[in-house]
């Protein structure tokens, strides 16, 4: 006939408690899902592309495909820093064996434009983000800021482009375009966008703004909004342009091809840009849906900001994983410890199947082996999936439930108080071996 024993009563309540304790940890540890980003607003749009609005056409569309992998922008500023005197096409074909996207090879050949995208990355980034989120909104403010800028008498035709209107059909924007006055020669203008611009509507958002920088406007001067650098012979660095009217980039395959000997026109589409994850290098997209269009099937692609100094480790799912919040070599991995070397092994600690297997409930001496429940507990499995999916176990580096939570270190505490409890109680004691420090142990009930 059962008895009911007043002591394993009380064990079993105390490791039922520990095991729903761990498993909220388990569940508190997991990432939340980040809030829907909120759009970026059409006056924010407009501060981001300020300063670059004016730019020829074909450089501009370069510029914001190049702003969608800012990593990339950091390695190609550095080579160019590495490489001052390497100018204009030859600094283009220098780099041909890069492992950087296309566009980011063209921009070495303007330094006037690496330079400042590399110091403000911040602003590169976002305005990346912008791009692969709003792209036919980006190309809508970059009409409304050069419309402005016309009829503030600061964009005309001069020896360096030629400004080109047409109008729209009835009820649509019209379209300003600025071409290079000689194919051959490009020139990339500096200028103030709170005077090309007229009066700045926005003070919530202030545009983007950097002074021309020296080595590339020696001696230059602002009084009219505009400071022109030398041209660069750079024709062979372009291969794109704005697609005004269908709000997207348009690729000449071929010129692309002989800046880029690796240049995928599978990439293109129809002629047109698309935006390839796997130069991304990591950086996390600003949001759900331009991750998941993005990021899918890209080995690593979001496992690490590294522009931002975050270690490391490769996970797929677009928020920062576990390995960005500890780096393996600050925290010990949940491997370490959990195995027996360190400290008590995870079927000693954690494993439900030999605390409170049916047959540990059943008979004090029996510690619920292999047999019981093949070693596996819920908190393993569940700590098993916080690892994440990288090979079916918990990975060398990542979090468990103790860490990265506010109650991690309670848990842990209670976690061990319970255990002390139960070797006090005689629980899951072993039989017929004794109990420490005193006589023989006792039998099954």
């Amino acid at each position: 006939m059962f008895s009911f024993n007043p002591r394993r009563a009380w064990a079993l309540c105390v490791w039922l408690f520990v095991a729903l304790t761990l498993r909220a940890g388990v569940a508190l540890a997991q990432d939340p899902q980040p809030a829907p980003a909120q759009p970026f607003k059409p006056e924010e749009i407009e501060a981001l592309v300020a300063p670059v609005a004016l730019y020829p056409d074909s450089v501009l569309s370069q510029v914001l495909m190049a702003s969608t992998y800012p990593l990339e922008i950091v390695h190609a500023a550095r080579w160019v820093k590495a490489n001052p005197n390497v100018k204009g096409d030859a600094a283009v074909k220098a780099v041909q064996d890069q492992p950087w996207d296309v566009s980011v090879k063209s921009l070495v050949a303007f330094p006037q434009i690496l330079e400042p995208m590399n110091d403000k990355l911040d602003w590169t980034q976002k305005l990346g983000d912008a791009f692969l989120s709003q792209q036919k909104d980006v190309f809508a403010a970059v009409q409304r800021l050069r419309a402005r800028a016309k009829e503030s008498g600061n964009l005309k035709s001069n020896e360096q482009q030629n400004v080109v209107v047409e109008q729209a059909p009835a009820g649509g924007q019209t379209i300003v375009k600025i071409e290079p006055a000689n194919p051959q020669v490009i020139y990339v203008p500096a200028y103030n966008p709170t005077v090309v611009y007229g009066a700045w509507s926005y003070p919530a958002y202030p545009p983007t703004y950097w002074p021309p920088y020296p080595a590339y406007y020696p001696g230059a001067a602002l009084a009219t909004g505009f400071a022109w650098g030398i041209g660069l012979a750079a024709a062979g660095a372009i291969f794109s342009n704005c697609n005004w009217g269908g709000g997207d980039v348009n690729i000449n395959v071929n010129k692309a091809a002989n800046i880029d000997r690796n240049f995928d026109r599978t990439k293109v589409e129809g002629g047109r840009w698309q935006h390839d994850g796997s130069h991304r290098q990591g950086v996390a997209y600003r949001d759900n849906a331009t991750r998941e269009k993005y990021s899918r099937n890209v080995p690593g692609a979001e496992g690490r900001s590294e522009f931002r100094g975050r270690d490391s480790a490769g996970g797929a799912g677009g928020r920062a994983n576990t390995a960005d919040r500890a780096n393996p070599g600050d925290r010990a991995s949940v491997a370490d410890r959990t195995n027996t070397g360190n400290r008590a092994g995870a079927a000693d600690r954690s494993n439900a199947g030999n605390r409170a297997g049916a047959a540990d409930r059943s008979s004090v001496g029996d510690r619920g082996g292999a047999p019981n429940r093949a070693g596996t507990s819920d908190f393993t499995r569940a700590s098993e999936r916080v690892g994440g999916a990288g090979g079916g176990g918990v990975s060398s580096g990542r979090d468990n439930a103790f860490q990265g939570v506010g109650a991690g270190n309670a848990t842990q505490r209670s976690f061990d108080r319970g255990s002390s409890s139960m070797q006090g109680s005689g629980f899951n004691r072993p039989s017929g071996g004794g109990m420490r420090g005193g006589g023989g142990g006792r039998g099954r009930r």
